[in-house]
């Protein structure tokens, strides 16, 4: 108990930077980029965020599966499950290549409402956001050795040079003279490759069974593959809430609803933080008690889990729910239409959802 209220205070000032950083990057790449790129933007990245079921329902199995090794102390299959889970990550980033730049690339060509001019540029922000995703899979065994090995400082500091990197990037695209669009999408990249190559050597070097070595073992892939199957679902309805939504949006009503709807949850990731780290900080000791067969213990932590998450969010979510014009206004300046409305039904989802983190965690244990 004492680890996870560490943990917690370690991913909330981790959180609490962040939330500074994002909030005024969004208002000056909003500034920037104008309403209409900052909606371009939002709905493409968001086509290749599609892909991410893929990634998300592995990326929950080998958080499990290092989480239990630990608990149960095998080091030695600990090392085993974390090479296999790089081989599989590599495999799954080759699959979200092959369908970004097939069925992605020919409907963000053919379906999405974008003005003629402005088609170049979004094309180099689709494949900016190919490579970077791509990056971010074969980051997600060392992102879960971390975080089933509790290191949050770790995570924290590494965060903290992500959003240091980020603030930059708003700096350069003032400096620059050059398609402001394009540049914020290569920036991106950059970033998203230094903070892989971080991550990388942080393993290496401090954590116990996190070296890549080649393995075969079709019992292990197996069980990790259809671990991750049942995970697909649930990915696959949630991005289906998310993106299909962004998507239908942008045929129906054009990309200044897609800046709307982004704003929005930039608003409620920022708010959903709070709660995410706190469950990020719990969800190892959830799976590791199960490990060890405390299962009353386990039963005591998800109950506590999931109402702290809750109330957290509705204390946190409820003067922005009532106030949200005013803090847009105060915020941004610049407030597209839609935003309000749509802030206040992603705090209704994201109450809804709060409670199913920690029972989700149980199941997957």
């Amino acid at each position: 108990n004492k680890r996870i209220a560490k943990n917690t205070m370690l991913l909330y000032f981790r959180m609490i930077l962040i939330l500074l950083v994002t909030l005024y990057t969004s208002r000056v790449v909003l500034n920037v980029l104008g309403v209409e790129d900052f909606g371009v933007f939002n709905v493409v990245g968001g086509i290749v965020t599609m892909f991410a079921f893929l990634n998300s329902a592995m990326s929950s199995a080998t958080q499990r599966f290092l989480s239990f090794e630990l608990g149960k102390g095998d080091i030695e299959s600990y090392a085993r499950v974390f090479s296999m889970s790089i081989n599989i990550h590599a495999l799954i980033a080759v699959g979200v290549f092959v369908l970004a730049e097939t069925i992605g690339l020919w409907f963000l060509n053919t379906h999405l409402v974008i003005a003629p001019e402005r088609l170049e540029a979004a094309n180099w922000v689709y494949q900016c956001s190919i490579l970077g995703f791509m990056v971010t899979i074969l980051s997600v065994p060392y992102n879960a050795s971390i975080i089933a090995y509790e290191r949050m400082g770790a995570f924290a500091y590494i965060s903290i040079l992500e959003v240091s990197l980020k603030l930059l990037i708003v700096f350069i695209l003032q400096w620059i003279a050059y398609d402001k669009l394009k540049l914020y999408a290569i920036l991106l990249l950059g970033v998203s490759i230094i903070i892989r190559i971080v991550y990388g050597a942080y393993c290496k070097r401090k954590l116990q069974g996190c070296r890549y070595r080649y393995i075969k073992d079709r019992k292990l892939f197996k069980t990790l593959f259809s671990y991750a199957g049942w995970n697909l679902w649930g990915n696959l309805a949630a991005v289906g809430m998310d993106q299909g939504v962004n998507i239908l949006l942008n045929i129906f009503f054009g990309p200044v609803v897609n800046a709307a709807r982004g704003i929005a949850y930039q608003v409620g990731s920022a708010i959903r933080l709070f709660v995410s780290n706190f469950q990020l900080a719990v969800n190892p000791q959830i799976v590791k008690r199960f490990a060890q067969k405390e299962l009353k213990s386990m039963h005591q932590l998800i109950c506590f889990s999931a109402t702290s998450s809750y109330l957290l969010l509705f204390i946190l979510g409820l003067p922005i729910f009532l106030e949200a014009e005013y803090v847009l206004k105060l915020w941004l300046g610049q407030v597209p239409e839609y935003t309000v409305l749509f802030i206040r039904l992603v705090i209704v989802i994201m109450l809804i959802d709060s409670l199913s983190g920690p029972l989700m965690t149980a199941a997957q244990a």
